[in-house]
C-alpha cells in the first residue's frame, strides 16, 4: 500500500480519464481510490508524457475499509457496497482494476476482484440509490 498513488483530483483527474476514454476504458473517478504503477510512488498526472508512460503498468484499485470487531481474518462477516461504477470499471478494466479490503484494526489487507468477490459472497442485497 505504500507505493500506491492517490487518485488525483481536478486537471490531474480530468487527464487520466481522458487516457483511459481514449484507449476505449470509459470510466468514472469515482471508480478507484488509488493507483498502482510499478516503481513509482508519485506521478505528476498533469505532465503527459509522465502520464502515458506509467498508464500501460496501472492497476486501479478501489478500497473498503473494515472498522467493526466483527470482521474475521480473511475478512469473513466484512459488509460493504460495491457501487456501480466500480461493477462497470471491474468489468472494463479488467485485471487491471482491484479492490483492496482493508481492516483498519487489524491492519490485514486483502487484494482481490470485484469477480472473486462475487463469487465468495454468502449473500447480497442489490439497491437502487435516488436522489431527489
Amino acid at each position: 500500500m505504500e507505493h500506491w498513488i492517490a487518485r488525483p483530483s481536478g486537471p490531474g483527474l480530468k487527464a487520466l480519464l481522458k487516457l483511459l476514454l481514449d484507449s476505449g476504458s470509459a470510466v468514472k473517478g469515482s471508480s478507484f481510490d488509488v493507483i498502482h504503477a510499478p516503481g513509482l510512488s508519485t506521478l505528476d498526472f498533469t505532465n503527459e508524457s509522465d502520464l502515458c508512460s506509467a498508464f500501460p503498468s496501472m492497476t486501479f484499485i478501489e478500497i473498503k475499509t473494515a472498522t467493526q470487531p466483527r470482521v474475521k481474518p480473511g475478512f469473513g462477516g466484512f459488509f460493504f457496497a460495491l457501487t456501480e461504477s466500480e461493477i462497470t470499471a471491474a468489468e472494463i478494466l479488467g485485471a487491471r482494476h482491484r479492490v483492496a479490503l482493508f481492516n483498519k484494526l487489524t491492519g490485514e489487507v486483502l487484494l482481490t476482484s470485484v469477480s472473486e468477490i462475487l463469487a465468495k459472497a454468502k449473500s447480497s442485497n442489490w439497491q437502487l440509490s435516488v436522489q431527489l
